[in-house]
């Protein structure tokens, strides 16, 4: 029996440079953007409840604590 998936819940890229993540995804997907600071986000994608770019300082204080992402 195959299993069939409804939606994604949320899905979030992490951008180091999230102007030229915002640039691909609009320019080159088409996709429009909530902005919330320098979170972008939308609901308009098909199959997606939540699409999100989430910059690396913000991904990087929510797993370590700090706005830089540990080199190692």
């Amino acid at each position: 029996m195959g299993m069939r998936v409804l939606f994604v819940a949320g899905f979030g890229p992490i951008a180091s440079d999230v102007a030229a993540a915002r640039a691909f995804y609009m320019d080159a997907l088409g996709l429009r953007f909530q902005a919330d600071g320098d979170y972008l986000h939308t609901g308009a994608l098909a199959g997606v409840k939540h699409f999100a770019l989430w910059p690396l300082a913000q991904a990087a204080q929510s797993c370590f604590g700090t706005e830089v992402w540990p080199a190692g």
